[in-house]
């Protein structure tokens, strides 16, 4: 496995010096993975300071402003959510097959053959900057990470999959990442890491937001989240 910069350097040595961008010849396909808003069900581990209610907007919040970046970069878009919502028009809604998260994507990943690369990206990280999602379409690695600093990763980018790639992967934990980079790269694929960025899942992880979207400044600032004796504990 390489960091993007050294998979780069690597793919370009012994080569003409070219700039390797997205194929627009064949597009990439965009994914946004997440759950209908559905309270008690979304954002569940910040209900410590939020309330059913208050995290399901928040969640509404996460996936509005996540899929303003991606319509901003005027690529093909598609979202697709754990059970149907009438949320969100405008873009195409597909249901996520049964299954645990690498069966899912793996599924999200093998429906778009027309596309490469197929990119999903999670709604935890909704201030996450457009430059990491490019660097990410740009690696000709058949697999690259977005690396989440707590051990997973908020997106994931193929340009070429096997069934075997998330096998074993202990999904949700400190060892997602390095668990699919191993199975990843035992079932025959390059991996390289793009650029890191920090997933918002704890209640703690609120006070990283760096530029969050309108949609989430505007719930943070309604549901008054920082004032709340939590943080004043810290």
């Amino acid at each position: 496995m390489y960091s993007l910069l050294e998979f780069l350097s690597r793919s370009l040595r012994g080569a003409a010096v070219t700039l390797l961008v997205y194929n627009f010849q064949v597009q990439p396909l965009l994914i946004l993975f997440a759950k209908a808003p559905v309270p008690g069900r979304v954002k569940t581990r910040l209900l410590p300071i939020l309330t059913a209610d208050e995290a399901c907007a928040l969640h509404e919040a996460f996936v509005g402003d996540t899929l303003d970046l991606l319509i901003n970069l005027s690529l093909p878009l598609e979202l697709h959510l754990d059970q149907p919502a009438t949320l969100w028009p405008g873009v195409t809604h597909r249901r996520q097959i049964d299954g645990d998260l690498g069966e899912r994507m793996l599924h999200a990943l093998r429906s778009a053959p027309a596309h490469s690369p197929v990119l999903i990206l999670g709604s935890d990280s909704p201030d996450l900057p457009a430059a990491h999602l490019h660097a990410i379409l740009a690696s000709p690695a058949d697999v690259t990470l977005g690396p989440a600093i707590d051990g997973g990763y908020y997106a994931i980018s193929a340009r070429r999959t096997h069934p075997a790639m998330f096998a074993g992967v202990r999904w949700s934990t400190e060892y997602t990442r390095a668990d699919t980079v191993r199975a990843a790269e035992a079932a025959g694929l390059s991996v390289a890491l793009g650029p890191a960025w920090h997933d918002v899942d704890e209640p703690a992880d609120l006070a990283r937001l760096t530029q969050p979207g309108v949609r989430t400044c505007a719930t943070l600032e309604a549901i008054g989240v920082f004032a709340r004796d939590f943080w004043r504990k810290q």
